[in-house]
């Protein structure tokens, strides 16, 4: 059953390929939806796939790129899109 989750990515997330190198374990992780930077500095993802895979890139999104710094990721469990086919990057 798919799950969706959308998340606020806070800390060091702008200006260091973070929304590219999440958009690649999304990818890689067969999950839909999106990753955004917003203007507040942060980084904005909706993920749609199974529990246990959106928790691996949870897992995964606390790392990011080399010079990502994250220090709060904010979960907010939200209605699955059937709308969503692919994983893209938001400007």
């Amino acid at each position: 059953m798919n799950k969706a989750m959308k998340l606020l990515i806070q800390g060091k997330v702008q200006g260091v390929g973070y929304r590219r190198w999440f958009a690649k374990q999304a990818l890689e992780l067969e999950l839909k939806g999106y990753v955004q930077n917003l203007q507040t500095g942060e980084v904005e993802a909706l993920v749609m796939g199974n529990e246990q895979i959106i928790q691996e890139l949870l897992k995964r999104s606390w790392v990011g790129p080399s010079r990502a710094e994250v220090s709060r990721i904010i979960q907010t469990p939200v209605q699955p899109d059937a709308h969503l086919k692919e994983f893209k990057i938001l400007c």
